[in-house]
């Protein structure tokens, strides 16, 4: 009777993990992908032009190996066009899903009259405003533009929209000497060191951080004048900023808009079986981001209880990820 009891209680325990594993997978969001779109554009001069093709080429094979489900386009040398890019954004409108995550970077020059901004392209250029219009149409609901240009601070006024984060490598459309910021924004990706927080995913965030910093850090070395100051805007209402606030949100779509995964969570980002509960754990650490953004004006009982929640969840997911 005891062995049957005991072998009664092990198949109750086999049972329970299934239907807990069934359960979370049926609440786990459909597996989003990710759209990269690179483009390098007109370089000018031999150096410029290998330097930008190169960092776009970089970039290319980084994406590549972000994990399953990416898709990975880049623009450089002859393909770099108005009419190139025209066409390659509208293809990805009309593939993208909601849930898909876009991103664009810009490598390059940039200028700005004082009124608009525009990246400078083989043939006629676009606007900033052109831009904007172009991204509009794609219905990714989390979208990620980084602007790496001379000049690119120019380009917040129109291409800030909420669900939309944007990175530039100067503060200002003034500011118009070619940047080493794409240089460091590539670096971060291939650094595990960038991962500050050692949770096996670089984030927009963390990538913004060290690379600001490393561009910081080249100016001092050189005993130059910084001709460059990176900034962001994530909540498409404020002006752009250099660090995150708790009071106006800014931060809060950087900070958990994963461009990268590393160890573990690569592996699972390509298992099958563990992408459904990779893809709800990091929902749920939104979530957490969220709510930690939100403390502020909530009841410190309300925080508490979502908080638990959460993290109880979180728990459950983090187990069978790491069966």
């Amino acid at each position: 009777m005891a062995v049957a009891a005991q072998v009664g209680n092990r198949v109750r325990a086999v049972l329970l993990s299934i239907v807990v594993a069934l359960l979370i997978l049926s609440a786990a969001p459909a597996r989003a992908g990710v759209y990269y779109l690179t483009v390098a554009g007109l370089g000018g001069e031999p150096n410029y032009e290998q330097r930008f093709t190169g960092l776009a080429t970089e970039l290319d094979r980084v994406f590549k190996s972000a994990g399953a489900n990416v898709h990975v386009i880049t623009l450089t040398g002859k393909e770099a066009t108005r009419e190139r890019l025209n066409a390659t954004i509208a293809k990805i409108a009309g593939e993208a899903k909601p849930g898909d995550d876009f991103v664009l970077v810009l490598i390059g020059h940039g200028s700005f009259d004082g009124v608009e901004y525009k990246f400078n392209l083989v043939g006629p250029d676009i606007s900033g405003g052109e831009l904007a219009t172009l991204c509009d149409r794609v219905p990714s609901k989390r979208q990620l533009i980084v602007n790496t240009t001379s000049s690119s601070g120019g380009s917040f006024a129109a291409l800030k929209k909420a669900g939309r984060a944007v990175i530039a490598a100067t503060k200002s459309g003034t500011e118009r000497n070619a940047t080493v910021f794409a240089r460091y924004w590539v670096e971060a990706l291939e650094d595990p060191t960038a991962d500050q927080d050692k949770n096996e995913t670089i984030s927009a965030l963390e990538t913004f951080q060290y690379a600001a910093q490393k561009t910081a850090s080249f100016y001092e070395s050189q005993k130059r004048l910084a001709t460059e100051h990176a900034m962001f805007e994530d909540t498409g209402k404020g002006p752009p900023v250099r660090e995150v606030s708790s009071e106006t949100g800014e931060g809060r779509l950087v900070s958990n808009f994963t461009l990268l995964r590393l160890g573990g969570n690569l592996k699972a980002a390509n298992d099958p079986a563990k992408r459904d509960l990779l893809a709800k754990r990091e929902q749920l650490e939104q979530e957490i981001d969220e709510l930690k953004y939100r403390k502020a004006a909530m009841p410190p009982g309300e925080y508490k209880t979502k908080l638990t929640a959460v993290l109880v969840e979180l728990a459950t997911i983090q187990k069978e990820l790491d069966k």
